[in-house]
């Protein structure tokens, strides 16, 4: 049986657009802890996977590589020690730490930044800022040469993570979830956000995209054939949106191969094994959750009784790992040795899958993300708030990279989040940018 793990990188845009400040530490910190420990363990154990990144993730981490982002928590981890401000302690306890002298603090938060995989016990302040430094500028360069290797396939996404479905037609969904007042129509902002992500990735990493994980693994016949045409071969979402297409009871057999929709080649991820591996073997000792995963990949095995097919587990590759022991490093290294040890078992690439396994099946496409429903980016007061906000700014400004922006889905999946309202600033401050812009009045 094929067995291909997907994993996603995903930070939304944390400057803001005025300052060009970094207002959140999060793209600097998961570059050196996890991005880079993802493509070490590929390196080392050799087992074949795909790495999802979206482009705005990228056009930051750059940032980063060339020195010219402009990040207080990285100016304060930086900063000599006994030049630290309240304010710098404070930035540096967003990162968990809590010791009580500022000098210790920061070397707390210093060593936060690094996997098991890069840091040495005894080194020396100077050798981690400089180690730290180095990562981000390599990261990269070494996803790309792991491609080139035919290790990684890496695909990406629009290319400020904009919900898809709701951004051609913010009424698409058919839940009973209450709808914002405004219309907010745009297919012509998800298009451009698909045809420059794919272009901005090229440039990147000297090659197409292989496919595509459209944001929050959203999905509608619209995007769907809007994909295609970008020149997307294939794309991936949650097997809830293959039951709801089908309007079949889930089965095995149905899920573990691709579709045709509209043009486009279609995997669904396998959602059980997904959501063990982010929210539940953590808590396991290592040996249990590996043996319980194996368990239930022979049981998928044995159920679909076909070598040929293939079983797909996207999930997020960057926030599971700080709740595993050691950063996830002993459970990924026994997980992937476990699998290649088994004869069972092989690796695939997805592009390459669909060398050999052209979907026999078409699909008409109802709409659905990697949670099922859209419940986590309209009917909330809040969201519909948002959207409502953000239709009336689309309408006075146009299709500006500001309103792009804005059209991202983590602003609206945080909104109604208690504590989150930093995301709430950004979110009003691009939109803000563009009324600026163009000379109009902001709606009240």
């Amino acid at each position: 049986m094929h067995l291909s793990f997907v994993w996603h990188f995903h930070q939304p845009i944390y400057r803001d657009p005025e300052t060009r400040e970094y207002i959140l530490p999060w793209v600097g910190l998961h570059a050196v802890k996890n991005y880079h420990q993802m493509a070490a363990l590929l390196e080392e154990t050799e087992f074949p996977c795909t790495y999802n990144f979206v482009p705005c993730l990228v056009e930051q981490v750059l940032e980063y590589a060339g020195g010219t982002a402009n990040d207080p928590y990285a100016a304060a981890l930086e900063k000599n020690p006994d030049a630290l401000t309240l304010g710098d302690a404070a930035l540096l306890r967003a990162f968990g730490v809590n010791a009580t002298s500022r000098k210790a603090l920061q070397e707390e938060a210093l060593r936060f930044q690094f996997s098991p995989l890069l840091i040495a016990p005894n080194a020396t302040r100077e050798e981690l800022l400089a180690l730290r430094r180095e990562t981000i500028q390599g990261l990269l360069p070494a996803y790309r040469r792991l491609a080139d290797r035919g290790l990684a396939e890496i695909t990406t996404s629009p290319y400020y993570h904009p919900l898809l479905p709701l951004v051609f037609d913010v009424q698409c969904p058919d839940g009973d979830e209450a709808r914002p007042v405004r219309p907010f129509k745009h297919p012509e902002d998800g298009e451009a956000q698909l045809k420059k992500g794919a272009s901005y990735f090229e440039s990147v990493f000297g090659r197409p995209p292989a496919g595509l994980w459209p944001s929050e693994g959203g999905v509608s016949r619209a995007v769907a054939a809007a994909a295609a045409r970008c020149g997307y071969s294939f794309a991936m979402t949650d097997e809830n949106v293959l039951w709801r297409s089908l309007g079949t009871p889930p089965a095995r057999r149905a899920l573990y191969k691709p579709y045709r929709a509209e043009n486009l080649n279609l995997f669904f991820r396998d959602r059980e094994l997904a959501d063990l591996l982010s929210f539940e073997y953590m808590k396991w000792p290592r040996e249990k959750a590996v043996a319980d995963f194996l368990a239930r990949l022979a049981a998928r095995r044995k159920e679909t009784g076909d070598e040929e097919a293939v079983c797909v587990i996207v999930l997020d590759g960057e926030n599971p790992w700080e709740h595993y022991p050691s950063n996830g490093v002993p459970f990924l290294r026994d997980l992937f040795g476990r699998l290649k040890e088994s004869p069972e078992w092989t690796p695939t690439h997805l592009r390459d899958y669909l060398a050999g396994h052209a979907p026999q099946d078409e699909l008409k496409l109802v709409p659905g993300t990697w949670l099922g429903n859209f419940s986590k980016w309209i009917g909330h007061p809040a969201k519909n708030a948002a959207w409502d906000r953000l239709a009336e700014s689309r309408e006075i400004c146009g299709p500006l990279e500001d309103i792009y922006v804005a059209e991202g889905s983590d602003w609206f999946w945080w909104y109604g989040e208690e504590g989150r309202e930093v995301f709430d600033e950004l979110f009003r401050a691009y939109l803000r940018r563009a009324h600026k812009i163009t000379g109009t009045k902001e709606p009240s």
